[in-house]
């Protein structure tokens, strides 16, 4: 009987995933420093609060690619909200103050001179995301803790993967804000 071979591709990304978590089971827990419990409460107060403005950005339009994106971003930062809330508590940090979630409105009913228009919230839940990347980026580079590495890893990748598809549904709509193109002295469209 001839022996039957098996192809066994091992799955790298798990593979890295077991090797980073038996580092993480075996590195003692020092207690977060300074940088790290500033960076974390920072960071729960801005998803807090962009999850509060995005949905009252909800409560305003009626575009359903918009309120498709808007109530994505809601679920990404409640999503991170209530980890960092847990980490936090877990750590025994106290939690910054925070706004309540808003009902479900009609947009209809929203008066013309407060609501935004469907530019001005697409470009404000950008820069809100832009902030988010930063911060994850900056608190990223001052951690000790591994296991505080990876929240923030998690966090950057995810706000990171929104806005690279938001950006796309702006750009297609015309609501992306583009400076204007710069060209250097010499160039063949700089004029000089």
């Amino acid at each position: 009987m001839k022996e039957r071979k098996v192809n066994y591709v091992p799955d790298v990304l798990k593979a890295i995933k077991n090797v980073v978590q038996s580092l993480l089971d075996e590195e003692p827990k020092s207690p977060l420093h300074v940088g790290e419990v500033m960076a974390y409460w920072l960071f729960l107060a801005l998803c807090a609060e962009t999850q509060v403005q995005t949905e009252a950005g909800i409560n305003s339009t009626t575009d359903p690619e918009l309120r498709k994106a808007l109530h994505e971003a809601v679920e990404m930062f409640k999503s991170q909200k209530e980890q960092l809330t847990a980490f936090l508590r877990l750590e025994g940090v106290p939690l910054p103050p925070t706004s309540e979630s808003k009902p479900i409105s009609d947009p209809n009913s929203v008066p013309f001179g407060v609501k935004l228009t469907d530019k001005e919230l697409a470009n404000s839940l950008k820069k809100k995301i832009s902030m988010a990347i930063t911060n994850c980026a900056n608190a990223s580079a001052q951690i000790i803790r591994n296991d505080v590495g990876i929240m923030w890893g998690k966090f950057l990748q995810e706000h990171i993967t929104f806005l690279i598809t938001f950006k796309s549904q702006m750009r297609k709509r015309g609501w992306l804000n583009v400076p204007p193109p710069y060209h250097p002295a010499g160039s063949p469209n700089s004029g000089r």
